[in-house]
């Protein structure tokens, strides 16, 4: 598959890539090495993980980052209650020992997490490490052994293999820096907010029914709406919960009904500050600009 025939099937799953973006993938694909995904929150970096999971039929593992996480909530940890509840049983049935040691050690006990998962299925699947950049420090180094070797080292089984090579996406909203380690191992691009064109065919690919001047509409004011000085732009996301908040109010035409579409901002603005700011005087200013 060429990244021309690449990008055509994630616009067939409703996905609209750039040219850069469908090269990264095909180039993550066809090397077999793990891609980070760096951008603005609301540019579509998750959403790519799951279009990949179609398009290549298979099964989407997704490792949500964030602050404290460690490796018994993203490789594996032991089922507990479980070894307790057979230890006491063969305690009762007389059993001691090394025997028993092997059986509540062994993989029947072995809880997978999302990075352990993600190497042990028939199928390769997409592994999303998302919003690595939550995820502490430290924690990289748990990443490196898999996406070095796709191999996880567990003290009481020894080191476990991959049966297939993940495709991995790992996304980044840039909150942090990450470690020079990790970007090593990795293939980079940035994803940008979509220009006009692009964003266009995102909301007629999910929206095929919106009317032609409507859609214009909508595309030209999130994208002015993104040069305010906001605290949290709106992102793609946003943009087609307001396409449908308008088109499920009966709405033709931005500039028809100011107070209307004062109250449908509440899906493109999402802080106090934010909505204040946007009056709806600066609401109207924008929407005769788009129209």
């Amino acid at each position: 598959m060429t990244w021309i025939n690449l990008k055509t099937a994630l616009a067939d799953e409703g996905y609209v890539a750039s040219d850069d973006l469908a090269v990264a993938l095909q180039l993550a694909l066809s090397l077999g090495r793990p891609l980070l995904l760096e951008g603005a929150a609301g540019v579509g970096k998750t959403e790519i993980a799951r279009t990949l999971s179609a398009v290549k039929h298979t099964q989407l593992i997704r490792l949500q980052c964030y602050e404290g996480l460690d490796a018994a909530q993203a490789i594996y940890e032991w089922n507990y209650q479980r070894q307790l509840l057979t230890i006491r049983a063969a305690s009762e049935a007389g059993e001691t020992g090394k025997a028993v040691e092997d059986r509540i050690f062994s993989r029947e006990f072995l809880l997978e997490r999302p990075l352990l998962a993600a190497i042990t299925q028939d199928k390769a699947p997409v592994l999303l490490i998302d919003e690595i950049d939550r995820a502490d420090e430290e924690f990289e180094a748990y990443l490196l052994e898999i996406l070095s070797d796709f191999q996880i080292s567990i003290p009481e089984l020894g080191t476990i293999k991959a049966t297939t090579r993940p495709i991995v996406i790992l996304t980044s909203n840039g909150t942090r820096d990450l470690s020079d380690a990790l970007r090593r191992r990795c293939l980079y691009t940035y994803v940008q907010y979509p220009d006009r064109v692009t964003e266009l065919a995102i909301l007629k690919a999910r929206s095929p029914d919106v009317e032609e001047r409507l859609a214009d509409q909508i595309v030209g004011f999130v994208q002015k709406l993104r040069e305010e000085e906001l605290e949290k732009t709106p992102g793609v996301a946003e943009m087609l919960d307001f396409a449908a908040a308008l088109m499920g109010l009966g709405i033709a035409d931005l500039t028809s009904d100011p107070a209307t579409l004062q109250s449908t901002l509440t899906t493109l603005l999402k802080t106090q500050s934010d909505q204040a700011q946007i009056t709806p005087e600066v609401a109207a200013r924008i929407a005769g600009k788009a129209a």
